[in-house]
């Protein structure tokens, strides 16, 4: 049976996560801070692991960098309610294989890990080029005006910037 290692600070979300993937056939082992998980690193060499990105005590990047050095066959999932292009990078970098927002369940978690095994195989990380400053901001713009229906109003107050700045923005860095 394949260990999965399930890091998070919220209670209910990891006993609510660990139950279900137990019943997919996972000796799940379950940690609640950095600190925790740490300790359980000492003796623990999981096939998967599901990592917050902010828990007491800790980053769950820190987390990641370390348990890539102790078990670098690990394959990791960073799980986080503070989703953003910068972390999502971060995370990829040091070796995650997916990056998905709360909530989940472990339905989501699994497809993560198996979405892109060619990518997690063979990726390092002078590969990975991260997108310029200009394409970040392009692409936040975009997202923010797609879940505004396109109303630029409600999307530069979403955004706090005036309309008008949004609206040279949106001429100035057009692809």
């Amino acid at each position: 049976m394949p260990t999965l290692f399930l890091v998070d600070d919220d209670e209910m979300l990891r006993e609510r996560m660990g139950r279900a993937l137990t019943s997919r056939d996972y000796d799940v082992v379950e940690a609640g801070t950095y600190e925790e998980a740490v300790e359980h690193l000492d003796t623990l060499r999981p096939d998967r692991a599901v990592l917050d990105l902010k828990m007491p005590g800790g980053s769950g990047l820190l987390l990641l960098k370390l348990l890539r050095e102790r078990s670098p066959e690990t394959k990791v999932v960073m799980l986080t309610g503070y989703g953003s292009i910068a972390n999502a990078v971060d995370a990829m970098r040091e070796g995650a294989v997916g990056y998905i927002a709360k909530p989940a369940d472990a339905d989501q978690v699994l497809a993560a890990f198996d979405a892109q095994p060619a990518l997690y195989a063979e990726t390092t990380s002078q590969d990975f080029q991260p997108p310029s400053l200009a394409e970040a901001e392009w692409n936040h713009i975009q997202q923010v005006l797609a879940d505004c229906d396109g109303n630029l109003s409600q999307a530069s107050n979403l955004l706090g910037i005036p309309r008008r700045t949004l609206q040279r923005k949106l001429k100035k860095l057009a692809p």
